[in-house]
């Protein structure tokens, strides 16, 4: 029943792995590359945090 009321950890690492590509890709646009990569790596992280919740539902 208060399964209902707790934060869905998945949602806030997609919204979190979403930014850091779209922050990433303005960077990109920008001709900041090396800021490119890092955002990138950054949003890598996140993406293989995200499998590892999924692999253990």
């Amino acid at each position: 029943m208060f399964s209902l009321f707790k934060a869905d950890p998945k949602k806030q690492l997609l919204k979190d792995y979403n930014l850091k590509l779209e922050q990433g890709m303005q960077a990109q646009r920008r001709g900041d590359i090396k800021s490119y990569a890092m955002l990138t790596a950054e949003a890598e992280k996140i993406w293989q945090q995200i499998d590892n919740l999924e692999a253990k539902k």
